[in-house]
């Protein structure tokens, strides 16, 4: 349950945040009424979220399985269900993506890359990160500066969305219910 209500002041900027999401993503998306009881950070994060959208050095599908890991071990339910449904839209294989929360136990589904990736994106989660300086040389061997900046910063993106969603208590919106295989759950930690 929301520890904040998800019914902000109509501002006109709300009004028009709202129309955007119904548009792109079918729903009003909660996050975006949690923020609309403050305008200055509603504005702030939708014009900050439009910048991320053209970041394009990284391999999407790479860069969504980070942002999916990073989610799922901090723990937001609702970052993980928008996620396996944009997974879903990115033509990623369902097969795997309903193993990221528990990606360590089935490590034969993923890439060696897909793996680097994953660990970089969860050493960086960690309280306090425990990113070493050879994932970082093999993950710049194989990607390049470019996009492993690029692989930095949306891991870090994806802690700040997941850690304000947590804290505000926002849940899955049935987001992954929409697509054709399920999230596995099982024995996942913050999944």
């Amino acid at each position: 349950m929301a520890r904040i209500s998800l019914d902000p002041p109509r501002t006109v900027f709300l009004r028009f945040a709202e129309w955007y999401s119904r548009r792109k993503y079918g729903k009003v998306l909660d996050p975006l009424l949690a923020m609309g009881h403050n305008p200055r950070v509603l504005r702030a994060g939708t014009f900050y979220e439009q910048g991320v959208g053209k970041w394009r050095d990284l391999d999407p599908g790479l860069k969504h399985l980070a942002e999916m890991v990073s989610a799922a071990r901090i723990g937001c339910s609702w970052c993980m269900d928008f996620g396996h449904w944009l997974a879903d839209g990115l033509g990623m294989p369902m097969e795997k993506v309903q193993y990221v929360p528990v990606w360590r136990e089935h490590r034969e589904r993923f890439s060696e890359i897909e793996l680097l990736v994953m660990e970089y994106a969860e050493a960086m989660t960690e309280t306090e990160p425990t990113v070493t300086d050879a994932m970082a040389e093999e993950l710049i061997r194989r990607l390049g500066e470019r996009a492993f900046v690029e692989l930095t910063a949306i891991v870090a993106v994806e802690n700040h969305r997941s850690r304000i969603n947590a804290a505000l208590g926002l849940v899955g919106q049935g987001f992954s219910d929409r697509c054709a295989v399920q999230p596995h759950r099982s024995g996942a930690a913050g999944a």
